[in-house]
């Protein structure tokens, strides 16, 4: 840790999207940038320019900002990376639009996906989140979706989604019927997971996938591999510009680059939608 770095983060007080205040924490920043993919000399570049700049009362966003720009003139591909979990967190705050994006996410991944799928328990009706289907294996998907960073998904969820696929199971071993057995459930967050939520699912053998658990094939992984980007990510849209199209049911940026009739209906010049379809195709080539 450098001086600046020392320095700074013994006085500097920040506040989080969630309103409370705590202190800066370089760790936290350069795991995040760890994260993301930056290389050492990247990290301490971004360290050394935003240390000598903390105030008390930054907010984090403001912080995410600067670094996301430092990153972006640097190396594009971090900066898309390191964006990633704040497009997302930008999805809500319902939940449907997380759902319809991991549902997109899966199916990248070679999976058949449905959404808001009504199946027959043996004590009650369950509306999943997503059926997926593949190789002849039915498995549904729990999606948990948290709007503000530092929420946790908790033991009671995993239990939840365990109590559902047992329903699940024994509903279909006791009836013939045309829906699918279902042969998995899991819990998909783009938060983190609380230890016993980890615990419990590796007792049961829930499948849980949170935002960087397990550490490999989590939320962020499947998001870089399949090219699967949210229409928040993009700058060129306002808040309220992104709000409209979610409520439209437009989650994907490749949505607006096949068709950028929603931009026109909500009155964008051609130009404008041409700076967008650009962006499009360099943050979401796929």
């Amino acid at each position: 840790m450098t001086n600046n770095e020392h320095n700074n983060t013994e006085v500097a007080w920040v506040i989080k999207n969630s309103g409370e205040r705590e202190p800066f924490s370089v760790k936290k920043l350069r795991r995040s940038l760890i994260r993301s993919g930056a290389d050492e000399e990247t990290i301490q570049m971004v360290v050394d320019h935003i240390t000598p700049e903390l105030k008390n009362g930054m907010t984090t966003s403001a912080i995410y900002k600067h670094a996301f720009d430092i990153l972006e003139k640097k190396t594009f591909p971090v900066a898309v990376r390191y964006s990633l979990r704040k497009a997302v967190m930008e999805l809500g705050p319902s939940g449907f639009p997380f759902e319809k994006f991991v549902a997109e996410v899966l199916k990248r991944k070679g999976f058949h996906t449905q959404t808001g799928v009504v199946l027959s328990g043996f004590c009650v009706s369950h509306e999943v989140d997503i059926l997926m289907e593949k190789d002849e294996r039915h498995i549904f998907a729990e999606c948990k979706f948290h709007n503000q960073q530092g929420i946790k998904s908790d033991v009671k969820i995993a239990l939840y989604v365990y109590a559902r696929f047992l329903d699940l199971q024994k509903g279909h071993d006791v009836r013939d019927g045309d829906e699918p057995k279902i042969h998995e459930g899991w819990l998909i967050t783009n938060t983190k997971l609380t230890s016993d939520a980890i615990a419990y699912a590796q007792c049961t053998g829930l499948t849980v996938i949170g935002w960087d658990y397990p550490e490999q094939g989590n939320l962020q992984d499947l998001i870089v591999e399949t090219g699967v980007h949210p229409l928040t990510f993009l700058s060129t849209l306002t808040a309220q510009e992104k709000t409209d199209l979610l409520e439209q049911g437009i989650v994907m940026c490749r949505s607006i680059r096949d068709n950028a009739t929603p931009l026109r209906t909500l009155g964008f010049p051609e130009e404008r939608i041409e700076k967008v379809i650009q962006e499009i195709g360099k943050v979401c080539p796929l």
